[in-house]
């Protein structure tokens, strides 16, 4: 069958594009430590912002999914991504550190709304055979966006060796590439119109009343598959303060600093689509997936992390701002490769989180509620971690944090993915327990 914008491929995909232009673009700058910003405490201080809105809007943005649909739940969230870079643009004129904060919680807010109903399009819209595919293609065209912001940040900065603030024609230019994005979002097809190649339409559930929807979502701290998984939740974008600020914003100059980005977004690439094969081999069952997924991903973040202390030994909080330059030679080449599988094992870890809830069911209604409590607990422990890295926490105890709570998150990922079936149809265990979860939810609203 030839293209078809009403695909659910073809959505997926453009809902990659977009993420590409805002997100990932968003990636790129805040992955320079602190927004690109030589005083990296008012991007600290604005991601927590960020991360506290996040995870209040990312709770409540399924049913706001929900009632809006994709198309302008996208397209409010990604105009926040513009504001967000305007307000470090104009950072570097009036040192208004206030206006960069707020703007990072509005952010926050739209973040919620963006994240939630991409993660819902690329759970509910494949069919169960190829939710890791569509994961994996997702996953590469959106961190292409932070490899070109790198790359621009890079080629802009080349001869800059010395720590300074990105120049004004680099936020331009990632301006101008996240208002592309907002443009795209307004041409997503409603969730009704989107058909696989034999027909089938994507199972929606009628928007029931807000009452109805906020309970539902709030009934999802009693669901026991969503509260085995808070601490993988919760460790998914704890590290980012970690190895955003204090690896690569303290320890190198600012054009390595973008050539480390380039290296990390283009190893979650790899990471998110290699990993996402693994996931949608149909030569075993569900549940086997599930435990070889789990057992790669554990076996990878503890070598890497196990190779992260060892390199962390080698400077502390004391000392200033270092410099490191990758034209240093065989000196650069261990931590480059150390930093490139921190963004593969991120890739990974992510990818199996929602593929985990893809296995749970195939309602867009049901998965925009996953999505959104996903979306909270991981913004709660961002927040809670770029605060940390905001107060001058201690380099080797900020690190010990990130690694306990990766190895807190095995034993319920584990107790899941022993009960994942092969199918979530309506007829099936996990969706059966959707059914009457949310016929329980009518009823009382």
């Amino acid at each position: 069958m030839g293209f078809r914008w009403t695909s659910p491929l073809v959505q997926v995909l453009a809902v990659g594009v977009i993420c590409f232009c805002c997100p990932g673009m968003f990636n790129a700058l805040n992955s320079l430590g602190g927004g690109g910003q030589v005083d990296s405490k008012v991007g600290q201080n604005a991601n927590v912002a960020l991360y506290t809105c996040f995870a209040i809007f990312g709770l409540l943005s399924g049913a706001i999914h929900n009632k809006l649909g994709p198309k302008w739940t996208i397209f409010i969230g990604c105009t926040t991504y513009v504001l967000y870079s305007g307000s470090l643009l104009c950072y570097n004129h009036t040192q208004a550190g206030a206006f960069t904060i707020t703007a990072g919680g509005i952010l926050g807010v739209g973040a919620g709304m963006l994240w939630t109903a991409q993660g819902t399009m690329m759970m509910a819209y494949p069919q169960e055979k190829d939710k890791g595919k569509y994961i994996g293609y997702f996953w590469a065209i959106f961190n292409m966006g932070a490899v070109l912001g790198s790359v621009i940040a890079f080629g802009i900065n080349y001869n800059e060796t010395e720590q300074k603030s990105l120049g004004d024609a680099t936020y331009a230019v990632f301006i101008a590439i996240m208002a592309v994005g907002t443009l795209v979002a307004l041409s997503l097809a409603p969730p009704s119109s989107v058909t696989h190649s034999n027909g089938d339409h994507i199972l929606i559930q009628k928007f029931p009343t807000w009452s109805g929807e906020i309970i539902a979502i709030f009934k999802l701290f009693l669901d026991w598959r969503m509260l085995v998984l808070i601490p993988m939740f919760m460790s998914s974008n704890w590290f980012y303060s970690y190895q955003f600020s204090t690896v690569n914003g303290r320890y190198y100059s600012i054009r390595t600093q973008s050539l480390n980005n380039i290296l990390y977004w283009s190893s979650q690439i790899f990471g998110s689509y290699s990993f996402a094969r693994v996931l949608d081999f149909q030569g075993v069952n569900r549940r086997r997936r599930a435990l070889w997924g789990l057992a790669i991903i554990c076996c990878c973040f503890i070598g890497t992390w196990i190779g992260g202390i060892f390199f962390q030994r080698t400077y502390d909080l004391n000392e200033p701002k270092l410099n490191h330059d990758f034209k240093e030679g065989a000196s650069y080449v261990g931590p480059m490769f150390l930093y490139m599988f921190y963004g593969l094992n991120d890739a990974a870890w992510q990818t199996y989180i929602y593929w985990l809830m893809g296995a749970m069911s195939n309602d867009a209604t049901v998965l925009s509620r996953y999505a959104g409590f996903y979306k909270c607990i991981q913004s709660c422990g961002a927040a809670i971690s770029w605060r940390i890295n905001a107060v001058g926490t201690a380099y080797m105890p900020e690190l010990i944090v990130c690694f306990a709570l990766l190895g807190a998150s095995i034993p319920g990922a584990l107790y899941l993915a022993m009960r994942i079936t092969d199918h979530s149809d309506e007829e099936g265990d996990m969706d059966l327990h959707d059914s009457k979860f949310n016929r329980e939810v009518d009823e009382f609203a």
